[in-house]
């Protein structure tokens, strides 16, 4: 939807490149990507919803005391339980939220990390596979 301000035209959109991951209502740092973002998807041979994984892609970080660091850490030292967390996407747009998507119960399910390659320069990225109980879109003011 195009709207006019002021003689300019403006397009009421999302920027991919625009967002801020929660973990516990901690903003986390170092987040490359969010990708698997769904609210909705039907299987329609069980005849049920069913919660799609979110697959969260960042870069590793050193330092233990970092929310996905103390989360990663805690799973693998329990691997029969399921470790949970409150896990929020949000969508911003020039610093004011626009949207979130809120996922409850998230817990991890498979942790990777990129290739070491000696003739790049890229940094090594951690991508984390996150199950969860349902998500809840939220937007602000409503």
């Amino acid at each position: 939807m195009a709207e006019e301000i002021s003689g300019v035209q403006t397009i009421d959109s999302l920027s991919a490149n625009e967002f801020t991951v929660e973990l516990d209502g901690e903003v986390v740092t170092g987040i490359f990507s969010v990708s698997g973002l769904h609210i909705r998807c039907m299987d329609l041979a069980a005849g049920q919803l069913v919660n799609r994984p979110v697959t969260i892609t960042k870069m590793v970080q050193q330092n233990p005391d970092l929310p996905f660091n103390r989360w990663t850490r805690e799973t693998l030292t329990s691997p029969t339980s399921k470790v949970t967390r409150r896990l929020a996407i949000v969508a911003m747009d020039e610093g004011v939220e626009t949207r979130r998507w809120v996922y409850s119960e998230a817990w991890i399910s498979d942790i990777a990390f990129s290739d070491f390659d000696m003739s790049s320069q890229e940094l090594i990225a951690e991508r984390i596979t996150i199950q969860h109980n349902g998500v809840e879109e939220v937007w602000p003011g409503r």
